[in-house]
This record gives structure tokens, C-alpha cells and sequence, in this order.
């Protein structure tokens, strides 16, 4: 659990970068649990759950090394990066001090569960198209508007020369796992 009485930003701080990227490779990530709380009311003002199978490489990123006068001299830290999570895995458990219904909560994480079943190797790539597909911004996309984000998706894949391949892949992967409707013609919805 990360918790704070200000809202969340883009990140959040979390422990050592090799730590955070070998439990993410092992597959031994834990679930996440985001509060905001407020300290004058004494109020819960959001929870948000982030699944153990919904962290990829690209959403941590390296802090710089503790300075040599620090205790640690040369320790490295991470950052959880919230936007390169895709929205659908960031399950919302209290919105604005509301609880959302136990039914709703699980449909969500229900929806979202067939990620696990992937092996960690393919499961940032589809995380990423994941979330390049929701930054679209529509239900219905085309396989050119995510061709749009090829340049995103290489600088976070930068050993896979073939990023349209991949992509088409993803598509595919997503749509087997029941995330997204392939409708024909290059065009898709997100379920």
C-alpha cells in the first residue's frame, strides 16, 4: 500500500529499481493499493487497486542514485509511473470518499484477469498496446490510430524491430483474452 494526504500525481515512489524490476520479471509483484486520505476530516478519499499482473517494465522508471553523502550512498530507487498503467488497471475501489459497489469492483478486476494467464515476457508488450489503445481516447479504434503510436511503442520496446508486427500481435492477444472486438476492416472495440 502507498498512501498520502495529497492527491496522487504521475508517480509515486517506491523502493530499489532492481528489486522493483526482478519481482516484475519473476512475476512476484504484488497487488497495489493507492489511498488518498484527507487528515482534516479523517476521511478515505480514494483507493485504487493496481493487480500484481498489471505492472510492465515501462511503467517503473530509475531515480537517480542517492548522493555519496547520503546514508546509502548510491542507492537507486524507483518510480511506479500511473500513466503507463492502462486506465482499465487501475481498479477504483473509493472515488471521492464514495465506495463503488462490491460488483462493480469485481467485474473490473474479472475483466482484467486474463492478463495473469500471459507469460511475463508477453505481458508488458500487451500492457502497452493496452494503454495506447485507451490513450486514443474512443471505443472504436483502427489499427492506423494505434499504427499512430508505433514511435511510443518502439522507445518502450527498443530490441523489437518489428513494432507493427508486434502490434497486430497484441491486437490479437487482446482480443482472445476478451478485451477487445475485432469488428473487420482494421477496426476494433474495446469491450
Amino acid at each position: 500500500m502507498k498512501s498520502q494526504s495529497k492527491p496522487f500525481g504521475r508517480k509515486i515512489v517506491d523502493a530499489a529499481h532492481s528489486e522493483m524490476k526482478r519481482a516484475i520479471l519473476g512475476d512476484r509483484t504484488p497487488n497495489l493499493f493507492v489511498l488518498h486520505y484527507d487528515l482534516t476530516q479523517w476521511a478515505v478519499r480514494t483507493v485504487i487497486l493496481i493487480p500484481h499482473f498489471a505492472f510492465a517494465l515501462s511503467a517503473i522508471e530509475c531515480r537517480k542514485p542517492l548522493a555519496p553523502t547520503a546514508r546509502r550512498a548510491g542507492w537507486i530507487g524507483c518510480n511506479i509511473l500511473l500513466e503507463k498503467i492502462p486506465p482499465d488497471a487501475r481498479i477504483v475501489l473509493v472515488d471521492t470518499g464514495k465506495l463503488r459497489s462490491p460488483s462493480s469492483v469485481r467485474a473490473a478486476y474479472r475483466r482484467l484477469r486474463p492478463l495473469e494467464k500471459l507469460a511475463v515476457e508477453k505481458r508488458g508488450w500487451t500492457l502497452d498496446v493496452l494503454n495506447v489503445i485507451r490513450s486514443v481516447g474512443t471505443n472504436e479504434f483502427s489499427l492506423a490510430d494505434i499504427y499512430a503510436h508505433s514511435d511510443v511503442l518502439a522507445r518502450l520496446h527498443p530490441k523489437n524491430a518489428h513494432v507493427r508486427d508486434k502490434i497486430r500481435q497484441q491486437l490479437q492477444v487482446l482480443r482472445d483474452l476478451g478485451l477487445i472486438e475485432f469488428l473487420g476492416g482494421g477496426s476494433y472495440r474495446m469491450r
